[in-house]
């Protein structure tokens, strides 16, 4: 555990417990009454919590749970991993599926929105349950992950399209399946000739770093190149155990990318930035992307105004060094991809919010959030 003590509900487990990734995930904290044996809650946040829970799932590993700070009520890891009752509001613009990814989903499993490249959904799996989560129509709403037929229909589908060069692994979070299902994938793969380049979407280095084991990344290099792209959000969860996770991916050869979200009230401020990207360079993470908020489905408390995005990264890019910026991006509702945030891309931003151009010279609109 190192500097981070184990709430009083944990004392009975032993250092080897603790640092096993099967054990974190048997131990999650599912319900508010878990909770409150974790951390002191406020009056009446248990019963939010509950009635929250009978629409959405929670699920925070005891790792994660463990670097929240109790007397903090803006604490941005709580706020990352606790449901509040504000995911019960649902602003007129949301939308289930704000991506259209089902409708760029040609066999189930599969997302073809981009010419040369394919996300695979794995699973609906994952080790904690992100408040923010823009899949939360589907993951943690349903114990799935891909059977062989379907597995069999995505492998043949890329290998009938030539043209995809780049598949992403994805879910949910594919790290929490078992190496021997992992490899069974990434061999079938591998052994598409056109198949240049396999990306694995993971937040385990995050919320689980104990997954990053010897026997995975052993597995992994049998089959690179293999790029692994991660998710900190906040310099709160750089700890000795995220940054030995990321050390051994990279240690491991595999190139190592964090797409960030840009959330209200965890991260929406240029010092917390700042320090996010210079603290992942020199754990030798590259910041990719810092994404605008989608607009799923209750989690509208967490979109700030794309105006207060572009401000942000106007006083961080040539403060710190080039590499440690990632690109602001909004992935545009209705299904447009992810389009960079810029003057050479905005058509039109007012209050109610901004029309883009897309790299196909579309326009797609992202409205602001009511406030």
């Amino acid at each position: 555990m190192n500097e981070y003590e184990k709430a009083e509900c944990w004392k009975n487990c032993s250092p080897e417990q603790w640092d096993d990734w099967k054990w974190q995930i048997k131990n999650r904290i599912k319900s508010g009454e878990q909770l409150s044996k974790v951390i002191k809650l406020r009056v009446g946040e248990k019963e939010e919590i509950d009635e929250c829970l009978k629409h959405f799932n929670m699920a925070i590993t005891p790792y994660y749970a463990s670097l929240i700070q109790a007397d903090n009520p803006q604490c941005p890891i709580k706020k990352q991993a606790v449901p509040t009752i504000a995911e019960l509001t649902v602003d007129p613009c949301d939308m289930a599926d704000p991506l259209c990814e089902e409708k760029f989903s040609p066999v189930p499993g599969l997302v073809h929105r981009y010419p040369d490249r394919v996300l695979v959904v794995l699973t609906h799996k994952c080790s904690m349950y992100c408040r923010h989560c823009t899949r939360r129509r589907v993951v943690g709403c349903e114990d799935f992950s891909l059977g062989s037929a379907q597995l069999n229909a995505v492998i043949s589908y890329i290998r009938e399209h030539t043209v995809i060069r780049d598949v992403l692994l994805s879910g949910g979070d594919p790290l929490v399946m078992s190496d021997d299902w992992l490899e069974n994938i990434i061999r079938k793969l591998r052994d598409i000739p056109h198949v240049e380049v396999i990306r694995i979407g993971t937040r385990t280095p995050v919320v689980l770093p104990m997954r990053i084991t010897d026997g995975l990344l052993n597995m992994l290099k049998k089959y690179h190149p293999i790029w692994i792209n991660t998710h900190f959000n906040h310099p709160l969860e750089i700890t000795p155990e995220s940054v030995k996770a990321c050390q051994k991916i990279a240690d491991a050869g595999i190139p190592l990318g964090n797409q960030s979200v840009l959330l209200e009230g965890v991260n929406n401020n240029v010092d917390t930035l700042k320090e996010l990207f210079t603290k992942l360079v020199k754990m030798r993470v590259r910041p990719y992307y810092l994404y605008q908020c989608d607009v799923s489905k209750g989690i509208g408390h967490f979109r700030t105004n794309v105006a207060q995005g572009i401000d942000i990264m106007k006083h961080i890019r040539g403060y710190i060094s080039g590499f440690a910026v990632p690109e602001y991006v909004i992935d545009a509702p209705g299904g447009g991809g992810k389009t960079p945030v810029n003057p050479e891309y905005i058509v039109k931003m007012d209050d109610s919010g901004v029309t883009l151009r897309n790299y196909e010279g579309k326009t797609y609109f992202y409205p602001n959030p009511p406030r």
